[in-house]
């Protein structure tokens, strides 16, 4: 069957399916020895692809919750030593993590080889939302709340923030974007400190997982509760 060579290569688990991108209009790929363009198609079972000269290879896809402690960065390696989320979970196949959180917060991330999932977790025409609770350095105010109703403007751009919840100096909001460092930028905006900070939902999944812990899952299970 065919399908365009970024699609494949994403499902190969080499990266996400803009970096995929990037590769084939860099002139890296190569298909039955033939460079090719963005749009280009090929048949996974059938045409060789290759990266720089190596042959992609196919790996079973995987797919990984996790409940990301504090102290530990969402990377896949670090140059200075500190811990990773790659460090947490103990797979075969090579994984990477879906979208970020600051090393000083905790929350509910994913782990995956499927590029193509993961974009789709990640693209904003998805509008796939994220779910967060600061305890904040004082009370939340009925004020604040009406502000973040009407929309924030965060760097030049109006933020919707909805499903707002709070309770004395805790308050819970959700969010579609995935700017960094935008939830906090949001309650600085407000005149808030944030003692801490953790994001307890992508779409409808959530999870009793402790600090460190993870679990692997189907994908079909995840677009049940994310999609």
């Amino acid at each position: 069957m065919l399908e365009r060579v970024q699609k494949i290569m994403a499902h190969s688990g080499l990266a996400s399916r803009r970096k995929c991108e990037e590769m084939i209009a860099e002139g890296a790929v190569q298909v039955n020895g033939r460079t090719i363009k963005l749009g280009d198609k090929a048949d996974s079972g059938k045409d060789r692809i290759e990266v720089n000269g190596k042959p992609i290879k196919k790996e079973k896809q995987v797919y990984i919750i996790l409940n990301k402690p504090k102290e530990v960065i969402s990377s896949v390696g670090d140059y200075n030593g500190r811990k990773t989320v790659i460090d947490l979970v103990k797979t075969k196949e090579r994984v990477f993590h879906v979208g970020r959180l600051d090393m000083d917060v905790e929350g509910i991330m994913i782990l995956t080889n499927d590029g193509d999932f993961a974009n789709r977790v990640i693209h904003p025409s998805n509008n796939v939302s994220k779910t967060y609770t600061a305890v904040l350095s004082k009370p939340f105010t009925e004020y604040s709340e009406k502000r973040l109703r009407q929309g924030i403007m965060i760097g030049g751009r109006k933020v919707n923030v909805f499903d707002i919840r709070s309770i004395d100096n805790e308050a819970t909001i959700s969010i579609h974007e995935g700017r960094k460092h935008i939830v906090k930028n949001i309650f600085i905006a407000l005149g808030y400190r944030i003692i801490s900070l953790r994001r307890i939902a992508i779409g409808n999944l959530r999870t009793k997982l402790n600090p460190g812990e993870y679990k692997i899952v189907s994908r079909q299970w995840l677009e049940s509760k994310i999609f």
